[in-house]
Order: C-alpha cells, then sequence, then structure tokens
C-alpha cells in the first residue's frame, strides 16, 4: 500500500512536471508571437497609418502623391508577407497537410537556402499521421536548434537524423559551429534551450545535450 502510493505520488509529480513543460512553451510561443506583432507587422501598419493621413494634406503635387500611395503599396505588400510568415511558423501547412517528414523536410530546405550552411537531412522513421498533433512539438524543436546553430552557432554544416534506438523514435541532431560551455547554459536563455527541453518533456522523451566550445553541438532526443 505504502509503494502504491508513492509511485502514486512520483506519478502526479511527474505529470505536474510536464503541465509546467507546457505552460512554459505556450508562454514562450506567445511571447514570440507578441513579439513579431509588435517589431515587425504593427511597425509596417504604423507607416501605412502614417502615409494615409499625408494623402490627407492639401495641395499635394501629382509626384508627392504618387510617392505616399507607392509607400502605402509597399508597406502593405511587406505586412501581408509577415502575416503570411507568421501564420506558416505558427503552423506550416505542409506538415498540416503531409505530416512530419515533409515538414522537416522543407523546413531543412528553407535553412539550406543560406548558401553559408548545408542541412543534410536523413529519416528512417514512419510517422504517423495520426500523431500530427504532438510532431509540431518535434518540429518547434528542430526550428529552434536550427536557428540556434546558425544564429548563435554559426554552423556551416548541420546534421539531422531520424532512427529507431532502442525502440524509441529517436533525433539526432548536430552541428559544426563554435559551440558553448553547458557549465553555463543557464545563463543562455536566449538560445531557447528550455523551451527545447520543455518541449522534449511534453512529448514524454529524454534528451541529451553535448557541447564544447568550438567544436559545435551534439543533441539527441526521443519522443
Amino acid at each position: 500500500m505504502e509503494e502504491e502510493l508513492e509511485l502514486n505520488n512520483l506519478d502526479d509529480f511527474l505529470k505536474s512536471n510536464q503541465l509546467v513543460s507546457v505552460i512554459r512553451t505556450l508562454e514562450s510561443d506567445r511571447k514570440r508571437i507578441a513579439h513579431e506583432l509588435h517589431d515587425d507587422i504593427s511597425s509596417k501598419l504604423n507607416v501605412i497609418s502614417l502615409n494615409c493621413h499625408l494623402l490627407k494634406i492639401p495641395n499635394l503635387s501629382p509626384k508627392e502623391s504618387e510617392e505616399i500611395t507607392q509607400n502605402i503599396i509597399e508597406y502593405s505588400s511587406k505586412a501581408l508577407n509577415s502575416s503570411k510568415k507568421m501564420a506558416h511558423s505558427l503552423l506550416p501547412p505542409v506538415l498540416e497537410k503531409f505530416g512530419l517528414h515533409a515538414g522537416i523536410e522543407e523546413l531543412c530546405a528553407e535553412f539550406s537556402n543560406d548558401e553559408s550552411v548545408t542541412v543534410q537531412y536523413e529519416n528512417k522513421l514512419k510517422f504517423d499521421f495520426e500523431e500530427n498533433e504532438s510532431h509540431i512539438h518535434v518540429f518547434r524543436i528542430l526550428q529552434e536548434l536550427l536557428a540556434n546553430s546558425i544564429q548563435h552557432g554559426k554552423a556551416t554544416a548541420i546534421f539531422v537524423l531520424f532512427d529507431e534506438i532502442n525502440g524509441k523514435k529517436t533525433c539526432i541532431y548536430s552541428d559544426n559551429g563554435i559551440g558553448l560551455d553547458l557549465k553555463q547554459v543557464e545563463s543562455h536563455n536566449g538560445l531557447g534551450l528550455k523551451n527545447i527541453v520543455s518541449r522534449v518533456a511534453v512529448l514524454g522523451g529524454d534528451i541529451t545535450i553535448d557541447s564544447q566550445l568550438n567544436n559545435g553541438i551534439s543533441v539527441v532526443f526521443n519522443f
């Protein structure tokens, strides 16, 4: 009876930790969306609004009216593109329609468009389309890792492999970037490592991160 009680307490503790992880992940996503809305789309809409008011100025020359109109058209187009990118970021259409494999292929191709980096992706798993709701976390983890490798790690080569190890679906990720000091990982909030760990917890998996300064980073997680 006592053992059963201890197991129940442990189960409650794990569920509580997972709930905290879910909340942290959701809050992180909300902050990112708010940041993009404020710094990107809102700033463009402010420019459009300002130019609309300028059109009300009396006795504008045809040239001035044309310049203001072009500004409105240009920034409207930029705001539209930004909103499309944000919608794609929130839920990539390829991921929703064709599953995780196609979503990762597109994601790696997008990052590979940067001539300064090559992304090699290999998949030995079959992803169940019915598990797409949880696969969004796998996609987000890779999205975060790729962004970190390029923006912070200055990597020029990235390798992504999905395989089954010890009966578990596993992702093996590595890059040749500048790496980081894991002893100081708590100070690397900007790298989104806590968000990555939280998403793995949501998936009920385990994660190991290995890195040394000037020797890249290796991340292995299962789900």
